[in-house]
């Protein structure tokens, strides 16, 4: 839920009423196989879109049609969240973050951003979740047409790989929320991890990868090596991203 507080707060730049990062940094990543503490809808008939989203839900209606479409796995501070909010002013759009700081940071972001750009940034918001865990939770069978997984943990490990957010068995729960036509998204900067992610992609029967003249049309592409703060550091330092877009399909063995 986003609220705002109005009394001035030192955590904001006084300039641009933005939150500052430095009061907001957390640990790069978290175990996302610990058990934390925050409420999690039975199902997502539960989750209160409504605050999070208010203006496009008005008061007198108890709920609406209208559901997030978009899923920012692991969001960070959010970076992707604000381009494709202006990008898709009437799509509902919504970060999954881990971090509790890092997760507060974001939503204070949203809020500034709505605060001094009225009528924008309304379709766009966050809430703190293990998505590992409780991706049904929150979107129901073909829901969302677009989920994103930027630069996610490596976990070098070999026994860590469970721990990876693109898996077989994971790949299983997105292919469900996903809409036949929904795309997925992901983007590294280590060479490991990016042929893991496109193999599991590859294996999967439900997914195929977008043709490049797909990848050169389409305007989000562009944005997954850009609009984040982990994507922008890697382009300072000249380092080699490795992305995987992949569409989901339809099964070939309908029940």
């Amino acid at each position: 839920m986003l609220e705002h507080d109005s009394i001035s707060n030192p955590t904001h730049s006084k300039t641009t009423g933005l939150p500052r990062k430095r009061f907001y940094r957390a640990r790069a990543h978290s175990n996302p196989l610990s058990d934390s503490h925050f409420p999690v809808p039975i199902s997502p008939a539960q989750f209160d879109c409504i605050s999070h989203f208010p203006k496009f839900f008005p008061p007198y209606e108890s709920s609406g049609s209208k559901k997030i479409e978009f899923a920012d796995i692991g969001c960070g501070f959010g970076g992707l969240l604000i381009s494709l909010a202006t990008l898709f002013p009437e799509t509902l759009m919504i970060g999954m973050e881990l971090r509790d700081k890092v997760t507060e940071y974001v939503k204070e972001r949203i809020l500034a951003l709505r605060a001094s750009n009225p009528g924008r940034y309304e379709n766009v918001s966050v809430v703190r979740t293990n998505s590992m865990k409780y991706i049904p939770n929150y979107f129901e069978k073909a829901q969302l047409s677009k989920m994103f997984f930027l630069f996610p943990d490596p976990h070098f490990k070999e026994k860590n790989h469970r721990r990876r957010v693109i898996s077989p068995h994971l790949l299983d729960e997105y292919a469900y929320v996903l809409k036949v036509g929904g795309i997925i998204y992901t983007i590294t900067d280590v060479e490991e991890l990016g042929v893991w992610m496109k193999g599991c992609l590859d294996d999967h029967t439900l997914f195929e990868p977008l043709s490049e003249e797909e990848l050169a049309a389409d305007p989000v592409v562009k944005l997954l090596s850009t609009a984040t703060e982990e994507g922008q550091k890697v382009a300072r330092n000249e380092g080699q991203t490795y992305q995987a877009v992949y569409r989901r399909i339809a099964s070939s063995h309908p029940c």
